[in-house]
């Protein structure tokens, strides 16, 4: 177990990188100085950090990885449905040596977490909690689950298959896109920061206006969910946020003005 008191432990975990490597070469090879070799090295960055970005060859730390791609759909079978390979960083020591130091192991595998995801995402894929607990972290979904509570709690949702293809029995990531709707962001904003599409935002709000409108008719949890075409658990969160959550004054206006004629409200909708 490394102990975090432990400065040597530290510098000899900073040791194990190319660019120590590289100063320690410049410095026994060309006798420079440490400061002459480190100004090298920073030198050799400048001019090649495009070539290195742009690399096909995979740099230290990194995995191939092939991960259901972004495009396939919820229903079909993982067998079925369209995969892409990705490049997932699972060690990048230059952020990870500090994150471990200042956070230990737990912060360090939320840190990793979110990366990961992200990396995938970007690169047209999306990781299961399955990919995470059995492909690259190597621990129990439950402990991942609790990774991922405690992230939301920080505001950070994580592009996971299940959030962003709405499956699953997880409500947390429609929950926050109404809440910070009510909060006074805009679709787009709050596309960016959840990793929805502007449809999909927009979606999850007009139920939950939906959801306010009959919830003014005093009806029962249960006819209010067949209303509203819901199920009880998420019209049981929205009617939570209604009650409860902070909004902005124009959010509250907003939820007072009549249904759009566009919103195709059923016949049996009770009317204001």
């Amino acid at each position: 177990m490394i102990n975090n008191s432990s400065p040597q432990c530290w510098d000899r975990l900073a040791a194990k990188q190319l660019d120590q490597q590289f100063v320690q070469h410049i410095t026994t090879g060309l006798n420079c100085s440490p400061f002459e070799a480190e100004a090298v090295l920073q030198a050799v960055h400048q001019i090649y950090a495009l070539l290195f970005d742009c690399s096909p060859t995979l740099r230290p730390g990194q995995i191939l990885l092939p991960v259901v791609s972004v495009e396939a759909p919820p229903g079909p079978r993982l067998r079925d449905s369209p995969q892409r390979l990705v490049v997932l960083t699972l060690e990048n020591l230059h952020e990870d040596l500090a994150v471990r130091k200042a956070g230990g192991v737990l912060a360090l595998r939320r840190h990793r977490l979110v990366r990961l995801c992200h990396e995938a995402l970007q690169q047209g894929g999306l990781l299961t909690l399955e990919d995470l607990a059995y492909r690259l972290f190597n621990c129990g979904q439950r402990t991942l689950c609790r990774d991922l509570q405690a992230l939301r709690r920080q505001q950070l949702e994580v592009p996971l298959r299940s959030t962003i293809k709405d499956m699953g029995r997880t409500l947390s990531h429609r929950r926050l896109i109404v809440q910070q709707w009510l909060e006074g962001k805009e679709y787009s904003e709050i596309a960016r920061a959840t990793h929805h599409t502007v449809a999909s935002v927009q979606n999850y709000v007009e139920k939950f206006k939906r959801v306010a409108l009959l919830a003014r008719q005093r009806l029962d949890l249960e006819t209010l969910a067949f209303l509203a075409r819901l199920s009880k658990p998420l019209t049981e969160q929205y009617l939570q946020l209604l009650h409860h959550a902070k909004a902005a004054q124009h959010r509250r206006e907003e939820l007072h003005q009549p249904a759009k004629k566009n919103s195709r409200p059923r016949p049996s909708t009770p009317r204001l």
